[in-house]
């Protein structure tokens, strides 16, 4: 498969993806989700603030990272995670339910590098919109903080890892939604498989002993987590650093990466 050739599959990935009518909404409907979050839990800040809060008491605010963490909230990237990683699923589990895969499979027997395609167009998507949502939710929340003085700017510390953190969430959560879809096929199981892995599976290993805590430390919305904690105060039994939490990303995506495009070669060979 030339470069040439690998260039009309993006092409062709690209228009597949923007043909569809819900493709927009669901873009649209989960950004504005994911903003509104995090704008109301700073309005909260916002609304009770009160004469006490202010002095020494906003600036300790400040130093201990909570407009930061305001940025992107924990209920923010819950949303963002379940929204993303159903994306990722919907882009090929949809393919398998109408029969099209077969079609596109005949027309392009070369799979690998048809899921290839399919993946990249997902992920620089998803990079794209993840950015543009983390800077929306920064610039949103910090105005909003900034009415009572404690908001701060994007050369805050941390300020830029926060930012990068929460928009690699959603190409990480993206293709490993497309990989899920890959192997079972089925929109269904595939969420539920999903909620598991990317929700549910942190609240399942706890911190307190060391072999549940490297599990943890493995998952990516405790990667996320771990680089969310602007300033690190560690405070738990086992410790992690933020550049194991950006491998953890990394190897997350590429190992999507990799079983999606093993898995669809092998399938009904």
């Amino acid at each position: 498969m030339n470069a040439v050739r690998f260039r009309d599959l993006i092409a062709a990935e690209w228009l597949k993806m923007w043909s569809l009518r819900s493709t927009p909404w669901a873009y649209l409907v989960t950004a504005l989700a994911v903003i509104g979050f995090n704008a109301g839990e700073a309005y909260n800040t916002y609304h009770y603030w009160n004469e006490r809060n202010v002095g020494s008491h906003a600036r300790q605010y400040i130093r201990d990272g909570i407009p930061v963490q305001s940025a992107f909230t924990n209920n923010a990237s819950l949303v963002f995670a379940l929204a993303t990683v159903a994306i990722g699923i919907v882009a090929i589990s949809s393919e398998y339910s109408t029969g099209q895969i077969r079609t596109t499979f005949t027309a392009v027997p070369a799979r690998r590098s048809l899921m290839a395609a399919k993946l990249a167009v997902t992920a620089i998507v998803m990079t794209v919109f993840g950015a543009v949502v983390a800077l929306v939710s920064f610039y949103t929340t910090q105005a909003i903080l900034g009415l009572r003085d404690v908001g701060v700017p994007i050369n805050h510390p941390g300020a830029l890892r926060a930012i990068l953190a929460s928009a690699l969430l959603a190409p990480v959560c993206a293709v490993v939604g497309m990989a899920i879809g890959a192997v079972l096929r089925h929109a269904g199981t595939s969420m539920v498989a999903g909620v598991v892995i990317l929700l549910l599976a942190p609240f399942l290993f706890s911190e307190d002993h060391h072999w549940s805590a490297i599990l943890n430390h493995t998952l990516p919305m405790s990667a996320w987590n771990r680089l969310m904690e602007i300033p690190f105060t560690p405070q738990i039994p086992y410790p992690w650093t933020s550049t194991g939490a950006w491998i953890v990303y990394a190897a997350w995506a590429l190992g999507a990466v990799a079983v999606a495009c093993t898995v669809v070669q092998r399938q009904d060979q």
